[in-house]
């Protein structure tokens, strides 16, 4: 692409997996924006490619005020090519502005896809993560982290977040109260790295681990919440209270049975058996 930003996920730990196409953008893209210059050069230098345009840095802080110089270039017709410390851009670090600022300008835009800790650590969970969200990092203070685990007590998706590895214990340890210890988790740790290490397990046995001290870069994965249960028949004055509203047997029982994960048919036999007694 001439004339454009370009976003690219470098290694999380293991140089292998830079792609070929991150090589060849290191190599000619005419700016190199890095949340980190020194970690990028070298990168560049481990992977033998040479940066022939300039590299400018692109952290959180001068962010906003790197935004209308990088549009500049672009519009004079000049590639921007965006990368961070490790994994892809935007995703809980620097680029979102960026982009969106390209967009609103009609400007062209592209991703060279690769490394991310969201999607690794999800695929080596082994919990079901047909259907995930992500939060980014964990909040810091503790009132703040309960209140936020609380939005996941009803949560069905999975959930994946970053956390501090010095208060991933309190963070674990506040997930046990709110969640319930038999909710299951996994921790990556240092994915990719030469310590790589995934712990799996309920809260409450990830919780006591973590109590020892955990080191390196941390991702969490949290099983989403299994629907609530009951006996049909404690449900039965429920659907009679909505056929007193005007809803029929039919819907009544569908609209009970899907909000406390039964069968909709043991709880229409469980409305009859009732009438019958």
């Amino acid at each position: 692409m001439t004339g454009g930003l370009v976003l690219a996920a470098t290694p999380m730990g293991d140089i292998g997996d830079a792609s070929q196409r991150l090589r060849a953008a290191l190599a000619t893209a005419d700016i190199v924006a890095a949340e980190d210059t020194r970690r990028t050069r070298a990168l560049a230098k481990a992977l033998g490619v040479t940066i022939t345009g300039r590299v400018v840095s692109f952290y959180d802080h001068v962010e906003a005020a790197r935004i209308p110089m990088l549009l500049e270039e672009i519009a004079g017709g000049n590639t921007v090519l965006l990368v961070t410390d490790a994994g892809m851009p935007s995703v809980s670090d620097p680029g979102y502005r960026m982009v969106a600022a390209c967009v609103q300008r009609d400007m062209p835009v592209t991703c060279l896809p690769g490394p991310s800790a969201v999607t690794t650590a999800l695929a080596l969970s082994a919990l079901p993560v047909e259907r995930f969200c992500f939060d980014g990092f964990a909040p810091r203070k503790p009132g703040q982290r309960r209140e936020w685990l609380r939005t996941l007590a009803t949560e069905a998706r999975a959930c994946v977040f970053f956390e501090a590895p010095h208060r991933l214990a309190d963070c674990l340890a506040d997930a046990v109260e709110v969640l319930g210890p038999d909710r299951h988790a996994a921790v990556c740790r240092e994915l990719t790295k030469t310590y790589e290490e995934v712990v799996r397990g309920t809260l409450a046995e990830l919780a006591a681990w973590a109590i020892e001290g955990v080191r390196g870069e941390i991702t969490v994965v949290v099983a989403g919440a299994q629907p609530p249960t009951a006996d049909p028949a404690d449900l039965v004055d429920m659907v009679e209270t909505r056929i007193d509203a005007g809803v029929r047997l039919k819907d009544a029982c569908a609209e009970v049975a899907a909000a406390y994960g039964v069968s909709r048919r043991e709880l229409y036999d469980a409305v009859l058996t009732a009438r019958r007694g």
